[in-house]
């Protein structure tokens, strides 16, 4: 079984157990801080100042609207206050839990990577992309959410653990800094990779995938020969 079978078998099976009332956890697969930096629209330190959770569109979905009041931008710009859009919340009595989306509640402090939507801007990777920022002896720390999301990797199709850890706001910076500076240099590798990974195109291969139109091409020529031979 090849990693992207493996991958794929650990999913359908975590979707299957998901189907169950006493489905405690989802899977995704792991994004690592050079992922969620990378393709991070904005990256904010903000505390929350309203929620508020209303149906879709389409009367179906409920979502939440979490409004932060912007404390610091470590990337990007989103001005004073965002307003993020999360699936999941409760509305006259009903509510609707999406398992490995974070939630906010009025006076939480969080560092958040942002993706824009069509509903507006949301946290990227859901719950691998929200950080509390804590406050321990004095000194502010930033620690990813707790979650219950089963992080698997890519490659090896095993769940793996969180690869960060809590550390202080200018360490969580200056890593931020470190990780867009090395970000042309990583997409070249990455992309110099994918070159040589991809398969060697050969004729016979070619040929073999345009069997149709090389049919063609022989009959047509076939008809050009029993013409010329007639005259």
């Amino acid at each position: 079984m090849t990693t992207t079978q493996r991958l794929c078998a650990l999913i359908a099976l975590t979707a299957v157990s998901l189907l169950t009332p006493r489905a405690e956890a989802a899977v995704a697969a792991a994004a690592t801080f050079d992922q969620k930096v990378d393709n991070a629209a904005a990256i904010i330190m903000g505390r929350c100042v309203k929620t508020e959770s209303r149906f879709d569109p389409t009367g179906r979905w409920i979502l939440t609207y979490s409004t932060f009041d912007v404390e610091k931008s470590i990337k990007g710009s989103t001005g004073q206050q965002v307003t993020l859009v999360v699936p999941g919340g409760e509305v006259n009595g009903i509510r609707q839990e999406t398992i490995g989306v974070p939630t906010f509640q009025r006076g939480d402090e969080n560092v958040l990577f942002l993706k824009n939507t069509s509903l507006g801007p949301t946290v990227l990777y859901f719950d691998q992309g929200a950080y509390d920022v804590r406050n321990e002896g004095g000194e502010k720390m930033i620690a990813p959410v707790a979650s219950n999301l089963v992080k698997v990797d890519a490659q090896s199709g095993k769940a793996t653990a969180a690869d960060d850890e809590p550390r202080t706001i200018s360490a969580f910076d200056h890593a931020v800094r470190e990780s867009i500076q090395s970000g042309p240099d990583r997409r070249m590798r990455m992309a110099a990779m994918r070159v040589q990974k991809k398969p060697q195109t050969s004729l016979w291969s070619i040929l073999a995938d345009n069997k149709l139109l090389v049919g063609l091409a022989l009959i047509g020529a076939a008809l050009a020969t029993w013409q010329l031979l007639r005259r």
